[in-house]
């Protein structure tokens, strides 16, 4: 009777023995392909700021944002010490009728390996302009990053239209 007895302790004990070697070779492809311990990493380059016409003080901010890290993360907000109201996260949109107008978005994501690109008919930062910026300024803002934290940069008050677009300094 001991015989099977040891066959079923066997079997028993054979479960997890073999699980954790599913799960370490999981793992290890995991760190092969240089997913783990790859963080994101974060790279605002100075973007610019449109300096706004006519009678509004509304306005919008862009960046480029490089993520050469493992992992993927999110913009979730944008403040600067100098904007007369709290920058949000927005992107263009058309109604049916062909009229553009902002629509707040809560976050933007970064790919891993990739970038995010802001211009004026996609992603923006929406703002409202100081009264004493010039073409030329130099406006410091803060992205902040789900996993990255805060990253520190500028915009330079631009012209709409006059300003090259990021990426084609």
């Amino acid at each position: 009777m001991s015989r099977p007895r040891a066959a079923d302790n066997l079997l028993t004990a054979l479960a997890p023995v073999a699980a954790c070697a599913v799960a370490l070779g999981a793992l290890t492809a995991w760190v092969d392909t240089g997913r783990a311990g790859r963080p994101p990493r974060i790279e605002v380059a100075p973007g610019r700021v449109f300096l706004p016409f006519g009678d509004t003080e509304d306005t919008a901010a862009f960046f480029d944002i490089t993520n050469s890290g493992g992992a993927e993360d999110q913009l979730v907000a944008v403040t600067s010490g100098t904007a007369g109201r709290e920058p949000t996260l927005s992107r263009h949109r058309m109604t049916d009728s062909g009229a553009a107008y902002r629509a707040a978005v809560g976050s933007a994501f970064v790919p891993a390996g990739g970038d995010l690109s802001m211009t004026p008919l996609g992603l923006d930062v929406s703002l409202r302009a100081d009264a004493g910026w010039h073409v030329g300024d130099v406006v410091p803002f803060t992205l902040h990053f789900e996993r990255s934290g805060r990253v520190e940069t500028s915009a330079v008050v631009v012209l709409p239209g006059g300003g090259q677009a990021p990426g084609q300094r």
